[in-house]
């Protein structure tokens, strides 16, 4: 019968202590190293979804426009062809001249990724740029009701 060679206690032992505060260490560095990038990801997913509502709402806007102006919707004296506001988007519009046919411009109003609700700020041809009321005429412009600050420095209802 042959017997096992005795291994040395040292050998048999786990992790040492200086071994596990290393680990330790690299494990809450790299956390730290994560948890900034993961929160700015998350803002940065917001605005891209907040640049693309307001491109959508404003891509509806010139289509209506550009409607109006070839003569296919009828326009309303003083209205300069733009929509009077969302609902206007939002009903079947008839063309003029066209037997049967309508378009529409929004299925519906989007939500504001930053406020979460789906109202919006508006603008109209008589607004100043920097006006957050509405002057109730025509839509022109829509802008978000959130008063955060993008990561870019300006404020989202300068977007």
């Amino acid at each position: 019968m042959k017997l096992s060679p005795k291994i040395p206690r040292a050998a048999q032992a786990g992790y040492t202590l200086a071994e596990l505060v290393m680990v330790c260490f690299v494990l809450v560095t790299l956390a730290g190293i994560a948890m900034p990038t993961a929160k700015f990801t998350q803002k940065r997913v917001k605005e891209s979804e907040l640049r693309q509502q307001l491109r959508q709402m404003r891509n509806a806007i010139d289509e209506y426009k550009r409607y109006s102006d070839a003569g296919l919707l009828p326009i309303e004296v003083g209205s300069e062809g733009y929509p009077e506001d969302f609902e206007t988007l939002l009903e079947p519009q008839d063309l003029v001249g066209q037997i049967d046919k309508q378009m529409r411009f929004l299925r519906r109003v989007p939500v504001d990724p930053m406020t979460g609700e789906a109202e919006w700020g508006k603008r109209s041809t008589s607004d100043r740029p920097d006006d957050s009321s509405w002057g109730g005429e025509n839509l022109f412009d829509v802008f978000s009701l959130s008063g955060g600050v993008g990561l870019n420095g300006v404020p989202y209802e300068e977007w």
